[in-house]
């Protein structure tokens, strides 16, 4: 079996935690650490919608969209800025980020405006993509506070529960919550996002050195369920802290989301 750097179990995450209102601008902002993997994640608004929402949707959709970017000293060698153009991984991590964000809010009852969501990894030890994606919950959770604080809304829209995690086949092993060792060494890994229902937003997986058989594929999403379920129970208790309303949840919110593309 493999032996993890950390010596946690196969089954166990990193020590998580979830830091709201961490700078004093932004609506929504949280520190989100899964072990040594820091984000700071933001939610701010803007009264707009882009115009291909205008133009297809009607004048009261909202939307969501999500930056993501990486400081140059976040990993152990100093990383460019992105400047002019942003690289493919930069832009691949932040349309999943504003994908599946979008598929666990109700834009119908957003009114026009949009919620950015920027995601910038202070330091970078894997999985920084999962932490940015259920930080960045509890971000959106607080700013649609403060829009109802401030009277811009008048009911909170309904908001499913997302969260997500890693997982991986490292020598055989099926892990939970890679960090970037266990990456590096995995001969499969897969980021999965679901829902408070259990349902998979999103499932990214590619097999980097063998093949994986049905067994294992179902084995590791398994393993990435239980896992959310504990991230879940962690957004919920840092939401708790600070009594915070949470909106409610729509079961008919994925098939909303879906349809704007």
């Amino acid at each position: 079996m493999f032996s993890r750097p950390d010596q946690r179990q196969p089954d166990a995450l990193r020590p998580i935690k979830i830091t709201r209102n961490f700078t004093k601008h932004a609506p929504g902002s949280v520190l989100v650490c899964f072990g040594d993997t820091q984000v700071i994640v933001t939610a701010t608004v803007e009264e707009r919608v882009p115009r291909h929402i205008h133009v297809l949707k009607e004048e009261s959709t909202g939307w969501l969209t999500a930056e993501y970017g990486m400081l140059p000293g976040a990993t152990n060698q100093r990383s460019q800025r992105d400047r002019l153009k942003i690289s493919g991984r930069t832009a691949e991590i932040q349309r999943l980020i504003g994908r599946t964000l979008r598929a666990s809010l109700d834009l119908t009852k957003l009114g026009a405006r949009t919620i950015n969501i920027d995601a910038d990894v202070i330091q970078a030890d894997g999985g920084t993509r999962v932490a940015a994606i259920t930080g960045g919950y509890v971000a959106l959770v607080d700013c649609l506070n403060k829009l109802k604080a401030d009277g811009l809304l008048e009911e909170l829209p309904p908001l499913k529960p997302i969260a997500a995690v890693s997982v991986g086949l490292v020598e055989g092993t099926e892990i939970l919550d890679l960090n970037y060792e266990e990456d590096s060494a995995a001969d499969v890994d897969a980021n999965v996002v679901m829902n408070a229902d259990g349902h998979i937003i999103e499932l990214q997986m590619s097999s980097e050195r063998s093949p994986l058989s049905r067994a294992q594929l179902d084995r590791l999403v398994d393993l990435a369920m239980a896992g959310i379920d504990q991230l879940l129970k962690i957004q919920q208790e840092a939401l708790a802290e600070g009594g915070e309303a949470v909106p409610p949840e729509d079961a008919e919110t994925e098939a909303q989301a879906a349809q704007v593309v």
